[in-house]
């Protein structure tokens, strides 16, 4: 199983995750073989993308599933479109948030689109 994280920076699981998916230039991604986490910080090839680069980027590493916290509606269904499994609302520390996963303890702010900077035109949308 391969995870993707969008990070602030590229500290890799001492980074935090990037609250805007379409903002960070950094994704950890991860490997989870036998409850253990391997990975590596992975810099977006592009400065500027178009709508379905980055999905496209991520399934080009075999990325199976995406844990964001604010992730846009149209990114969310490339996402689906390519059969990637997204998880929205998880905030922290990479570590913590891929250790919360792997281990079903994941908590999740479910009410992210509510928060102003998420809102557009009186609709909750990124």
């Amino acid at each position: 199983m391969k995870i993707a994280i969008p990070c602030m920076d590229d500290r890799g699981l001492d980074s935090f995750v990037s609250q805007h998916f379409g903002r960070a230039r950094y994704f950890y991604i991860a490997e989870i073989e036998n409850g253990e986490i391997k990975g590596e910080v992975v810099e977006l090839p592009f400065e500027n993308h178009l709508p379905g680069d980055i999905p496209r980027f991520l399934q080009s590493l075999g990325v199976d599933i995406v844990l964001a916290y604010g992730l846009g509606m149209r990114a969310q269904t490339f996402f689906n479109q390519m059969g990637i499994r997204v998880i929205t609302g998880a905030s922290g520390n990479v570590r913590d948030v891929l250790e919360g996963f792997v281990k079903g303890s994941l908590v999740v702010d479910e009410r992210w689109e509510e928060r102003e900077e998420f809102q557009r035109h009186g609709r909750y949308r990124y």
